[in-house]
């Protein structure tokens, strides 16, 4: 059994994809840490994430994913309220940034975890005072309180690097780990880091 311990419809949208079948269980951990940098603080999170649904269900293969924005040094995640949102559209609005997704895929009751963590770039266009204000509050449950895959969203101009990393999950990342945990590919009919 595999599952995917994120109640994120994107997540879930994106997992289909593999043609891997799986259940939804959502970790319900705290995201809190004391961890300030990008990096260490998604695979963390990634980790407890994944640990947690794994030890409640031990013959699972168990996926657990954070991710976070960082804009001149400053950590982003889910916005607190729509006053929130608007101060976090303004600082990235005409700016690069960087999103970060920790990865982790937990086995064994959670006693093995694999993880690794993914970073892309991306150029937010500059809007106007009425135009941000307008947006905020949108994306009440997205890092950075914007949404890359919304059609029609007018905030980012630019993504370099994977485009699923900055929705919440990147494929190829899931894919090595799983290869490296040795799950038959027949299994989930992908080869790692490739899509069908």
């Amino acid at each position: 059994m595999f599952i995917l311990a994120s109640a994120s419809p994107q997540r879930r949208r994106l997992l289909k994809r593999l043609g891997l079948p799986f259940r939804v269980v959502p970790s319900r951990v705290s995201e809190k840490s004391p961890e300030t940098e990008p990096r260490r603080l998604v695979l963390e999170l990634a980790r407890r994430k994944a640990r947690s649904v794994a030890r409640r269900h031990p013959r699972a293969l168990v996926l657990g994913a954070d991710t976070i924005v960082v804009c001149r040094g400053r950590i982003l995640q889910k916005p607190r309220s729509p006053k929130d949102s608007e101060r976090m559209l303004r600082l990235l609005s005409g700016r690069w940034q960087r999103v970060y997704t920790g990865v982790a895929v937990a086995a064994e009751g959670g006693r093995r975890v694999l993880a690794e963590a993914v970073v892309s770039r991306v150029l937010a266009r500059r809007l106007s005072e009425a135009r941000l204000k307008l947006l905020a509050g949108r994306h009440m449950d997205k890092d950075g309180a914007y949404a890359v895959q919304d059609r029609g969203d007018p905030f980012i101009e630019r993504v370099v690097g994977e485009q699923d990393n900055v929705v919440g999950l990147p494929l190829a990342a899931v894919g090595r780990l799983l290869k490296r945990l040795r799950l038959p590919q027949r299994s989930c009919g992908w080869a790692a880091g490739r899509k069908k």
